[in-house]
């Protein structure tokens, strides 16, 4: 049996991120492990591809209102999961702070949406994502948003883990 007993879900808040903790809350609730939601403020201005962004600082507005769509998607997790779930908001480069928050937690499993860029978006933004996935101390499922494809992984990795229990996805 997979010995994931705890699981770290990195949130942005897009639907990538949505289907992640869709993710990580049913395979929560199927290996009884204590699930952690992350999100990490950016330390620049995202924008648009061909722009530049400046470098800044959080403000008090960001910081209140991405606390409140946490405690949300919080909410929501442990509905999923039918378990408590704990929950923490970071600051500076995304990749970097879920990497060093993972090492310092020591997480079984990172489950992560990935955006998807392509192109001069994925240069100058990068993605997050492939960085975690390069440098994470512990596996990595990465959610791309189609909530029917990402319910076979699931699957899949629930049926690997023990061809005895029985488990229920989705409620």
């Amino acid at each position: 049996m997979v010995g994931w007993k705890r699981i770290c879900c990195p949130v942005d808040f897009a639907d990538p991120s949505r289907a992640a903790l869709e993710q990580a809350a049913a395979l929560a609730s199927h290996f009884r492990a204590e699930l952690t939601l992350v999100h990490v403020l950016p330390a620049f201005a995202q924008v648009a591809a061909g722009e530049i962004a400046a470098l800044r600082e959080p403000d008090d507005t960001t910081s209140k209102r991405n606390a409140e769509l946490l405690a949300r998607w919080r909410s929501d997790a442990e509905e999923l999961a039918d378990r408590p779930v704990r929950s923490f908001m970071l600051s500076g480069d995304a990749a970097s702070e879920i990497l060093r928050h993972a090492l310092r937690e020591g997480y079984d499993l990172l489950v992560l949406g990935t955006q998807g860029r392509t192109g001069m978006a994925r240069l100058l933004l990068g993605s997050v994502a492939e960085r975690v996935a390069r440098g994470a101390p512990c596996p990595v499922l990465l959610a791309r948003g189609h909530r029917l494809l990402q319910r076979e992984v699931v699957e899949r990795a629930m049926e690997a883990s023990s061809d005895e229990e029985e488990f229920t996805l989705y409620r």
